[in-house]
């Protein structure tokens, strides 16, 4: 175990709910290092034993054990775009990784036309990744580095959902069914298109898109009464959104938004909100730059049981939302003090935190004593 440090709920007088309520004051909690020396990374996965897998942006996959050592990077993974926003992204295990040992991950993938966000899976093996096949490539291919999405997670009912970057320079076909950018997909674990997906059978849209209007989803969970999926997604200059995922939904991007363009002008017309486009179950302005997400669902902190947590990598914060149903009725923020790209609750029922930085590092959240 490494250092560990006390910190404080931070209290921001200038961050507010998207609907102008006060933050709430936070409590304080204890947050130990668990591991140091990662270059950039940016998702972490819990395996069996203690051990955790962890991206690093560069595109490397590595081991980490439960005292914190670091592996070499493992062998057998593809070629991947790295640079900008692109890179190794998501990793997640199979939902019977007893049994087939299989990882699943996301990455920018280098193509001959350009870029897109590809999805893998791979058996975990004793050297590294072994019988790789990627399973889904988004289309279509885009130059750029920028809105890559992506998060990974299995449904209650095996399927995969897929969140897809519009690509930034491709905000406009977040609209259109005919291609996956800015699109959540719901795929089977080898890439087909399980029963279910709302544009099955249609000759004008993509069978796995399961929603679209999304700019550059980087936190999805499951809702664990539910099941329902939850995505939350970089706005432009404010407007980041949380949105619960149903089949079929339109959630707005680039028509709406609660944000502006950066260079403070309007994005589009202007529009906050327009007849069959969602509204987001909540919203920052200004933008928190939200990546990672989890539920919490265990005993360390019994009275956060069923809240909502967010990373914050533009004010480098843990954000705590309380829930009502599908309505958030109080936020805090806890101060970390680095960019934080990805938030996991642990076997354990501590909340593991993944910090973006040149040494990026674990770190373990608990009670303060």
């Amino acid at each position: 175990m490494r250092g560990s440090m006390l910190l404080a709920g931070l209290l921001l007088a200038a961050c507010t709910r998207g609907d102008g309520a006060p933050v709430a004051p936070a409590g304080s909690l204890q947050v130990t290092e668990v591991a140091r020396g990662l270059e950039h990374p940016w998702a972490l996965a819990f395996l069996p034993g203690g051990r955790m897998l962890v991206t690093e942006k560069a595109g490397r996959l590595r081991l980490v054990d439960g005292r914190g050592a670091i592996s070499a990077p493992l062998e057998g993974l593809p070629p991947v775009a790295a640079g900008g926003q692109g890179g190794l992204l998501d990793v997640v295990t199979d939902p019977d990784f007893a049994q087939t040992q299989r990882i699943y991950f996301s990455y920018s993938e280098p193509r001959a036309d350009g870029k897109g966000t590809a999805v893998a899976h791979a058996r975990l093996g004793d050297k590294g990744l072994e019988a790789l096949r990627v399973i889904y490539r988004q289309q279509p291919s885009m130059g750029g580095h920028n809105h890559f999405g992506s998060r990974l997670a299995f449904a209650p009912d095996g399927a995969l959902f897929v969140t897809l970057g519009e690509r930034y320079d491709g905000m406009d076909q977040a609209q259109a069914l005919d291609g996956t950018l800015g699109k959540v997909i719901r795929i089977d674990r080898e890439g087909g298109v399980p029963a279910g997906n709302p544009h099955a059978g249609r000759k004008d849209a993509r069978p796995e898109i399961w929603s679209h209007g999304h700019r550059n989803p980087q936190g999805a969970a499951i809702h664990p009464q539910t099941g329902r999926l939850w995505v939350h997604e970089h706005g432009p200059r404010g407007g980041d959104e949380i949105n619960v995922v149903l089949p079929g939904r339109n959630y707005g991007w680039p028509v709406i938004t609660y944000g502006v363009d950066y260079s403070g002008l309007k994005i589009g017309k202007g529009e906050k909100q327009r007849p069959g486009m969602e509204q987001p179950l909540h919203y920052w302005v200004p933008s928190i730059a939200p990546s990672g997400m989890a539920f919490y669902t265990a005993d360390r902190f019994k009275a956060w049981q069923g809240n909502l947590f967010v990373g914050s990598l533009k004010f480098g914060q843990l954000v705590r939302l309380e829930l009502d149903g599908e309505h958030v009725s109080r936020e805090e923020r806890h101060d970390i003090g680095a960019r934080v790209r990805d938030v996991r609750q642990g076997p354990d029922g501590f909340l593991y935190l993944v910090t973006d930085e040149d040494q990026g590092r674990i770190l373990r959240v608990s009670p303060a004593r």
